[in-house]
């Protein structure tokens, strides 16, 4: 028997504010497990969403259950997809998995952050048995002597000086670089690296203001003051830029296959070796990128996609949330393979993976938070029909 509209409203919003008796949830979770009211059971989900109002900076982990709770909210994903016979990770699947995050991490704490007078240093722990946790605010500084600073184990304030250059951490995890902040002849630059291990993200403000998000195994090489004509910075692996305007002065982006010329502008670069294409999305703004004989100017929502192969294209249109997701937290698939999935989890999580047999032929769209461990995820394809596990550091699929 199908419930109705009412009392499913009732039972959500009472399992929501954590005042559900035991005999109420039991049967929330019945309706769950029947199917029959998995689209309403999905709007309530959404609109319990669409009521958050998050004010955290990115890569703030001041509310980490804020974010393990905005598991979905997708509503332009899913009919889409269900139109084209995709397997979408909502309904009945994704409404236990937002279930299972409210039971494990509790709504109260979620709906009633406490403000932390300090955020969180991020420590290594052990792994857990056939699991693996999630990534953090995690790199490493090397500065132009060749001396090394972990950033996450390193205490707020001042980390360096180079020359008339101060580097400095806040209490936010960001590493700052104030230019002429000391007194005295300005130094030549120096050039410095910080680079993300698997498991690993985080931001820095460059001299000039600009500010770099950077994604797991990734690397930004920067002078400590920008002198010239141009603003040069390298990277590899995966950055979104926020470029400070200077018209006098472009910023300039060097990867292992293009080079990318800004004035100011937002945009994102994923330049994985062990990716076949290199991904240039922009957001605001405008960009050029040359690689070899093809060169482009984009414009805001288009990708230039540039190949291994040298098949190189751009595309109009892009959903740039999709392209953007891993720097707000999030995992956002939209028809993509179950190995493009498995190497983005590979990274964050700092695991191996592994095919027993042929990569299934399936494309997967929807959305989980990046905060969840590494089993919720998988458990997620699971019910979508990969057959797969967790062995020590490994992801295999059978």
């Amino acid at each position: 028997m199908k419930t109705s509209r009412l009392r499913l409203r009732y039972l959500f919003d009472r399992y929501y504010s954590k005042t559900a008796t035991p005999q109420e949830r039991d049967e929330l979770f019945a309706v769950i497990n029947a199917g029959a009211s998995d689209e309403e059971l999905s709007l309530l989900i959404r609109q319990a969403w669409d009521d958050l109002k998050p004010d955290a900076a990115l890569f703030n982990n001041d509310k980490p259950n804020q974010m393990l709770s905005n598991i979905l909210g997708a509503e332009g994903l899913g009919k889409q997809a269900k139109n084209r016979n995709n397997i979408f990770l909502w309904g009945k699947i994704a409404a236990a998995a937002i279930m299972l995050v409210v039971l494990t991490f509790g709504v109260y704490n979620y709906l009633h952050p406490k403000k932390a007078a300090q955020q969180p240093q991020i420590v290594k722990v052990k792994r857990p048995h056939n699991d693996a946790l999630p990534g953090g605010n995690k790199a490493v500084l090397t500065l132009a002597n060749g001396k090394t600073i972990v950033l996450d184990n390193a205490e707020n304030g001042t980390l360096a000086k180079e020359g008339t250059t101060l580097v400095k951490k806040t209490t936010d995890g960001q590493v700052i670089y104030n230019t002429n902040a000391l007194a005295g002849a300005e130094a030549a630059p120096t050039i410095n690296t910080i680079s993300t291990p698997r498991g690993g993200q985080y931001q820095v403000v460059l001299p000039d203001g600009t500010q770099v998000w950077l994604n797991s195994a990734s690397s930004l090489t920067f002078p400590t003051r920008f002198t010239g004509k141009s603003r040069q910075v390298e990277i590899t692996g995966e950055a979104y830029f926020e470029v400070t305007k200077n018209t006098l002065m472009p910023f300039k982006v060097k990867t292992n296959r293009a080079d990318i010329e800004v004035l100011g502008t937002h945009f994102n670069v994923m330049a994985y070796n062990d990716e076949a294409t290199m991904k240039t999305t922009l957001l605001e703004g405008a960009v050029s990128i040359t690689s070899g004989s093809f060169s482009a100017r984009l414009k805001p929502g288009q990708q230039a996609q540039i190949k291994s192969s040298g098949q190189n294209k751009i595309i109009n249109d892009v959903d740039v949330n999709d392209e953007t997701a891993w720097k707000n937290g999030i995992f956002q698939f939209r028809e993509v393979g179950i190995d493009a999935i498995l190497r983005q989890a590979a990274r964050w999580y700092d695991v191996q993976v592994t095919y027993s047999g042929k990569v299934p032929d399936k494309v997967f769209t929807g959305r989980i938070s990046r905060n969840v461990k590494a089993s919720v995820l998988l458990d997620i394809l699971k019910y979508t029909g990969v057959n797969l596990k967790i062995e020590g550091n490994k992801i295999i699929v059978l």
